[in-house]
């Protein structure tokens, strides 16, 4: 094939087309007509001597070739946007650029007040617009409406950049009066009344279903493999109410240790290990292919890990009491 005979504009077309999955949206996007968008597939079509969009019961479905073009087309598009851009130096101290960034409820409770801090001294003038799960769109993500998104994934585009941020265990909080303080087990566990919290994924969430356990997360898939199940009294999407609810004597919540160390100076709340397996989870951090090169985005990507590594080695290696020596005093 001849690069010189073809028309770099039509990978641009491609993607909003495979994005869109519909000719009048995409024409609408693209600011053209939709006899002119239907034109661009059959060039399209040419080029790469495939449908790349087919009819179907739910509309246009892309092809075999046109999911496997998808990724490779957004790369190539990011990466020609970065050789266009004009380069400038991104200085942190005096940007007043706004980030977007999607966090969890959990991420929020343990990675953000960190964060926050450290860039109220890299960067005093950024302004910060924190977006829960069910304000933001895959969409959204993917064509840099949002700047990053953090939290639990199920899945994701794989168009995607994404990051490990990093891992987390569960424990349980329960009443230090609870009658399953000094005895817990499984049975006991399994007798008391249960508090779950999560939210994962992106999009507007639904009320769950506490008949479908297999359905509500990685706690009660665990039980559901040993052949039990808890009884819940108590569902929310928010991490800081379960340990006020366990301060309930009949109610344990089951959440991330790192949340819940953040009660352990909490005397009517213990925390202990849960009494079965429940494999750790990842806290991750993904972005759009378009933001990859931005100087920017870059720079905030590299200071949320920065300020991750910290958390997590302040919490394996805690700083240490210095002694008081009366005798020199």
């Amino acid at each position: 094939m001849n690069l010189q005979r073809v028309d770099l504009n039509l990978l641009v077309h491609l993607d909003v087309l495979l994005r869109e999955k519909n000719v009048t949206r995409a024409a609408e996007q693209l600011g053209i007509t939709q006899p002119a968008m239907s034109n661009i597939l059959r060039r399209l079509r040419k080029l790469f001597n495939d449908p790349l969009l087919v009819r179907s019961s739910e509309g246009m479905t892309p092809t075999e070739r046109a999911l496997e073009l998808q990724p490779r087309i957004r790369e190539i598009l990011a990466d020609l946007t970065q050789v266009l851009e004009p380069r400038t130096e991104f200085r942190p101290y005096s940007t007043s650029r706004v980030f977007r960034i999607m966090t969890s409820d959990y991420a929020e409770a343990t990675l953000v007040p960190k964060l926050v801090k450290a860039l109220r001294s890299e960067a005093p003038n950024v302004i910060l617009d924190f977006l829960t799960p069910s304000d933001v769109s895959y969409r959204d993500m993917e064509q840099g409406r949002v700047d990053l998104a953090i939290n639990r994934f199920n899945e994701i585009p794989q168009s995607f950049h994404q990051v490990l941020v990093w891992r987390d265990t569960f424990s349980c909080l329960l009443a230090a009066e609870s009658p399953y303080a000094n005895r817990f087990n499984l049975k006991n566990y399994l007798k008391a009344q249960h508090v779950w919290v999560s939210k994962t994924g992106m999009g507007v969430g639904f009320g769950v279903n506490p008949e479908k356990s297999g359905g509500l997360g990685s706690i009660d898939q665990a039980l559901q493999r040993l052949g039990q199940k808890r009884q819940i009294s108590v569902f929310t999407r928010h991490y800081q109410m379960p340990a006020m609810l366990a301060a309930n004597k009949d109610l344990i919540a089951t959440l991330p240790t790192r949340v819940a160390k953040m009660q352990a100076n909490n005397d009517s709340i213990i925390m202990e290990e849960p009494p079965f397996f429940i494999p750790e989870f990842e806290l991750t951090m993904a972005w759009s292919p378009l933001l990859q090169h931005h100087p920017a985005h870059r720079w905030l990507r590299q200071l949320i890990m920065h300020v991750a590594r910290q958390i997590v080695n302040d919490e394996e290696n805690p700083p240490q009491e210095i002694p008081v020596i009366n005798h020199l005093f």
